[in-house]
């Protein structure tokens, strides 16, 4: 197995990979090791105890901006959950849980042959580096609304975490509904489409509950960032 080899390697004081960017391999391999861990009940205990026990207080300005120090992962930040009510925001312990989320995909790495802070440091590239690589993508962005998922299951009551999986089911339906409306298009038509997705994900500051195009959206994409839409579709 990679992982055993990799990780028999480091044992060994082979030295670990730490400089150009991680391969569409690896990555993938640390997209779905990391969604197999996560949903073994050992791993969401580990992360439930972090919240539980070694609680982070997040601060909150007058102004009802919050903010937060010691961030993982600046590009992880929209992760954390506002609620609102009687004019003051509810405090959230989030750090720990994506404190542990991060070290479980540092271990990942380091079982892989892989530097952990070079293995983090590709992620925050992925969007840019891959941006062209639509599979790659999707498989990314269900990457982050795993790790978001998990600190969720953590973090929130069991009906709160029942209603946020009954939505994120809902939204991988239409997510699937888009891939194949997108593959009637051409090559050309396909990239134009996940460049407006990715522009509204990122407007959104990579919000996943919009990350899915409606037909309409879809269609006005290609007519107006293309030739004529006629013959275009397949």
């Amino acid at each position: 197995m990679a992982s055993a080899s990799a990780s028999s390697a480091s044992r060994q004081g082979a030295s670990l990979q730490s400089s150009g960017m991680l391969p569409r391999e690896q990555l993938v391999y640390l997209f779905n090791r990391f969604a197999f861990l996560t949903s073994s009940p050992d791993v969401k205990q580990r992360i439930k105890e972090a919240v539980r026990d070694k609680q982070t207080t997040i601060g909150v300005l007058q102004d009802g901006w919050l903010w937060e120090s010691g961030s993982a992962r600046a590009w992880l930040i929209w992760s954390l959950k506002f609620i609102q009510g009687c004019g003051k925001l509810r405090l959230f312990s989030m750090q720990e849980a994506v404190a542990v989320t991060t070290t479980i995909q540092e271990e990942i790495l380091l079982e892989m042959g892989i530097d952990p802070g070079f293995g983090i440091a590709c992620l925050g590239k992925v969007n840019t580096i891959y941006e062209d690589d639509r599979d790659l993508m999707i498989q990314f962005y269900r990457f982050v609304a795993k790790e978001e998922l998990a600190c969720d299951e953590a973090e929130l009551e069991p009906d709160e975490f029942a209603e946020k999986m009954y939505m994120q089911q809902k939204l991988q339906e239409e997510q699937l509904e888009m891939l194949k409306s997108i593959r009637k298009y051409s090559p050309g038509d396909q990239t134009l489409i996940l460049e407006k997705l990715h522009q509204q994900m990122e407007s959104s500051n990579f919000d996943n509950s919009i990350a899915v195009l409606t037909p309409e959206q879809i269609q006005e994409t290609v007519q107006t960032h293309g030739p004529p839409f006629k013959n275009r579709a397949r």
